[in-house]
């Protein structure tokens, strides 16, 4: 067939395939590629289509073979993470219950605002072929199919049913992709007989192309407005959220903090936001946090938030916040987030808005309260005493505590390293411990607080970061829910050094229950008593280490904290992925920081220990309050 002058005949899958390998980020005059790579698992509906594409065209595009389709979204998410958003990933997926497996991933994603091109396959769209194999048949909407799950859970969705509709869906994809508001994971529904189909492209479609990560700057009045509450205010603090990393904030952060005496407490996502060591730093906030930032958040009249989303962990449910002056500023790059809690709204890139805020407090005569500095210096005192008095200590008779391990851990770490935390107790303690200073990075996935996140999230983080450890902390729950990514890891030669808290169970969950309900129920892995028909018999006998070692790991069971140590020293020294099992005691806590949540007792309840916690829960309530 002739070629139209100027044009470039190609499938819609070869298109796209092309496409991708010419698209960069831009940001302050740095440009990387947008999308690397990308990762898929080949099926009926994708095969013959994006997967030819990309053994013909796919040079530039490195394709990665994951074991489980949410797990790659996972490791795309810690990929986007680790690189402040500025490059994405690709998922494809066959058609069915390929594609719906990465909704999981998708709802993380949109959950934490971070960027994924989502590539699942989908029906014919010619529909000669009758109902297809893994096809939804809907009996009102003849086009509906499983894809439209990603709907809610997408930033940008579209079903492309011609291979022209890439020339309008791609770019409008790479915008919302590189969007520091609008930015989350992209769905782009391919239906699998048109991925096969031909169209002429313009040539210029292929050219390469650069997305400027912009810097939205501060409106004036609005910094304006924000000094005076500044000016006003005795006992201001900022909570510093994941914005502060997108941004690459940290420098203004610390310099805000210091020449104005204001205390940083850090979100989950924000952990690390501040870099340098700094009496001024509260640690975690919120129901996860560290006593000192509670205090300091139940009596301040100024909270300052910058690039965070106001969760219920970070307000307490809305409880933290107990002075009756309290005022908000919210930094953020998106408005729905800027105008909560009533706050002066300032929608700007949180390193220009702290630039220009310094700037102007600066020229107001603003000046730290020595007073409230060396109390806040006396609070985080106070807490490190607690720690040694409360954790640091073997309790004879017990197994080592989770706190203890993950002290060993932190002393082990070294500059360059990262470890990553998402669902259970870890993201929890390593928020309230975990010291992120010096140049040890902390990545916690709590917005969505998805098992099975941690292993494939690492595998993201090593493919940005060559150098140093790592480390997945996990509990034995979250590894048994999907352990198969290690072998993505030996065969990508992506080392990573699991560390698995084997408490036997799901024991956040079981802390919250005997909090609410006073009984254990259901969230340990203990085997069936049969004369009570429940599972309340002995802990089950699993053999982690010997698992990890069936997929080519290397693995070391530990008891006690030198043997940790020792580990930890032999694992910095191996080149492949390594599991470390480490016995911890499993209802042993951390302090905890004093914060209440908002999960209700039962109302009505025979049980006088479940009635005693709805008691208890109801003494919470009067704390929450409305801020407008």
């Amino acid at each position: 067939m002739s070629q139209s002058p100027g044009t470039i005949r190609l499938t819609m899958a070869q298109a796209l395939v092309k496409y991708l390998q010419v698209q960069y980020s831009e940001r302050d005059g740095k440009t990387r590629r947008l999308i690397p790579s990308i990762f898929g698992i080949f099926g009926h509906g994708n095969v013959a289509g994006l997967g030819q594409a990309l053994f013909e065209y796919g040079q530039e595009l490195p394709y990665r073979q994951p074991r489980n389709e949410q797990s790659m979204v996972h490791a795309a998410l810690g990929y986007a993470k680790a690189n402040n958003r500025l490059a994405a990933l690709a998922c494809t997926s066959s058609i069915g219950p390929g594609a719906t497996n990465m909704v999981t991933g998708a709802a993380t994603a949109v959950t934490n605002r971070l960027p994924v091109l989502l590539l699942p396959s989908d029906y014919y769209a010619t529909r000669y072929q009758g109902p297809v194999l893994q096809q939804l048949e809907h009996p009102v909407s003849a086009d509906v199919s499983v894809n439209d799950c990603f709907r809610p859970v997408s930033r940008f969705f579209d079903r492309i049913t011609r291979p022209e509709q890439l020339l309008t869906a791609l770019p409008e994809a790479m915008r919302v992709l590189t969007d520091p508001a609008d930015t989350g994971p992209v769905t782009l529904s391919l239906p699998q007989d048109v991925q096969a189909h031909a169209y002429e492209y313009p040539a210029h479609f292929f050219e390469r192309r650069e997305w400027r990560v912009e810097r939205r700057p501060p409106d004036s009045q609005r910094i304006s407005e924000a000094v005076e509450l500044l000016k006003a205010s005795d006992r201001p603090m900022i909570i510093a959220g994941g914005g502060v990393h997108y941004s690459e904030a940290w420098n203004e952060l610390q310099s805000f903090s210091d020449k104005f005496g204001v205390p940083v407490s850090e979100t989950s996502a924000g952990k690390g936001a501040m870099r340098n060591a700094s009496p001024l730093l509260l640690g975690g906030q919120g129901v996860n946090g560290t006593p000192a930032a509670a205090k300091i958040s139940s009596q301040a009249d100024l909270v300052i938030s910058i690039g965070g989303r106001m969760m219920d962990f970070t307000t307490g449910s809305q409880s933290a916040f107990n002075n009756p002056d309290v005022k908000f500023i919210n930094i953020n790059v998106g408005n729905h987030d800027a105008y909560k809690q009533g706050g002066v709204p300032i929608t700007a890139d949180a390193r220009e808005a702290l630039a220009a805020l310094t700037k102007a407090a600066d020229a107001a005569g603003i000046q730290p309260n020595a007073a409230y500095v060396q109390e806040i210096t006396a609070l985080n005192h106070e807490w490190r005493e607690q720690l040694e008095n409360e954790v640091a200590q073997e309790t004879p008779g017990e197994a080592m505590s989770q706190g203890q391990l993950i002290s060993v851990l932190n002393d082990a770490a070294q500059p360059g390293d990262t470890i990553i935390g998402a669902a259970g107790t870890p993201p929890g303690d390593l928020l309230k411990m975990w010291d992120a200073t010096g140049g040890r990075s902390c990545h916690l996935e709590f917005g969505f607080s998805c098992m099975s996140y941690e292993i494939p999230a690492g595998l993201g983080v090593r493919m940005t970061q060559p150098d140093g450890e790592v480390y997945v902390f996990i509990g034995d729950g979250t590894y048994l829910m999907n352990p198969t990514e290690l072998v993505t890891a030996m065969q990508e030669n992506l080392k990573l050094t699991l560390v698995i808290s084997e408490n036997h169970g799901f024991q956040s969950i079981r802390s919250l229950q005997m909090l609410r309900a006073g009984r254990s129920f259901g969230n340990e892995f203990r085997s069936r008593d049969m004369e009570r028909n429940r599972l309340e018999g002995a802990y089950m006998k699993i053999d982690f280490a010997q698992n990890a070692e069936s997929f080519g790991a290397k693995s070391w069971h530990v008891t006690t904290p030198e043997g940790v140590r020792h580990a930890l020293r032999e694992a910095r020294g191996e080149s492949g992925t390594c599991v470390i099992v480490v016995d911890v005691e499993p209802h042993r806590y951390l302090p905890d920081a004093g914060v209440w949540w908002d999960i209700p007792a039962a109302e009505s309840s025979g049980d006088p220990e479940t009635q005693a916690r709805r008691q208890q829960y109801e003494e919470g309530l009067p704390l929450q309050r409305f801020h407008y």
